[in-house]
């Protein structure tokens, strides 16, 4: 139960990030943080009873510096692929990434050479280029654009019902 995720609020009501519960509690009983639902009953221990939230607000306010750029991390580019193998267009939340151009052939470790391939294409494309393995790409890999708006990995989405008044895509 302490495992689970809770949505960090800015002061100002702006989401900044997804912790779990027990960085939460401590945060809370620390007064650097105040619950804001509690959606999954209590923890039971020896100091007493904490409610497990399931969002929290920060007491003081976090300044963070716009996004101009957004990072490269395999979270990313599965997003920005949709979760599916970009050569056999296969749904499935088991993904690699794959280098289009592989590094040992001087590939770069950037947007337009990463995606995100399924375990059983990025076995059979080993370490060839598509054309060498016969393999098709769905769509070519862009760097995506930034946005401002903050992101909840898919895996968080069925989970958490109480988080959606706090997202910008509620309103």
């Amino acid at each position: 139960m302490i495992n689970l995720p809770v949505l960090v609020l800015n002061q100002s009501f702006e989401p900044l990030n997804i912790c779990r519960v027990r960085r939460a509690i401590v945060l809370i009983y620390q007064n650097k943080a105040e619950m804001v639902e509690n959606g999954m009953g209590v923890i039971r221990t020896v100091g007493g009873d904490f409610p497990v939230p399931t969002v929290i607000r920060l007491s003081s306010i976090v300044r963070r510096p716009p996004r101009t750029v957004r990072r490269l991390t395999r979270l990313e580019i599965f997003k920005r692929d949709h979760y599916t193998c970009q050569y056999c267009g296969k749904e499935t939340s088991h993904l690699t990434l794959d280098h289009v151009m592989p590094r040992y052939r001087h590939g770069a470790h950037t947007w337009e050479n990463i995606v995100s391939a399924c375990v059983p294409c990025n076995r059979r494309k080993a370490g060839r280029t598509p054309q060498e393995a016969n393999m098709k790409l769905k769509h070519e890999p862009v760097k995506p654009r930034v946005s401002g708006l903050f992101y909840i990995p898919a895996y968080y989405s069925n989970i958490r019902k109480e988080w959606q008044k706090y997202l910008p895509s509620a309103s």
